[in-house]
């Protein structure tokens, strides 16, 4: 048996999509570019190698279940990039969790793949 055959399992990413309707676009268009680029998508936190949680900050129930959303995937995983419109409110998302790996504002699929490339760099 050949050792130069052994296959790299591919990083997995989990994910969560808060908001409305372009925020819901965000997200396909980020998941796109993660299947594109050879990453799976994990069907829970535990199981991911980070998570992205795509956020909406409107109005303030919206913004707590944001926050809610990035504390649980930083519970159950560790590694969470933040993007979205409680995204664009940096600092919100900073003070209620300093441990986040990045915050990115909304339509920002490029930056978010920059963080992702930073902590998980694709397999080739």
């Amino acid at each position: 048996m050949n050792s130069n055959t052994t296959q790299k399992t591919p990083h997995r990413v989990g994910f969560v999509s808060l908001g409305c309707p372009k925020a819901t676009v965000d997200s396909e268009h980020i998941l796109t570019r993660l299947r594109a680029e050879g990453y799976e998508i994990s069907p829970d936190y535990e199981g991911a190698d980070l998570v992205v949680v795509n956020t909406c900050g409107f109005i303030n129930a919206a913004v707590e279940e944001s926050l809610d959303a990035i504390g649980e995937a930083l519970d159950e995983n560790g590694k969470v990039i933040v993007t979205g419109c409680l995204g664009a409110k940096g600092d919100i998302v900073q003070q209620a969790h300093p441990n986040v790996l990045a915050v990115t504002g909304p339509h920002a699929t490029e930056e978010v793949m920059r963080a992702i490339h930073e902590h998980l760099p694709a397999e080739h």
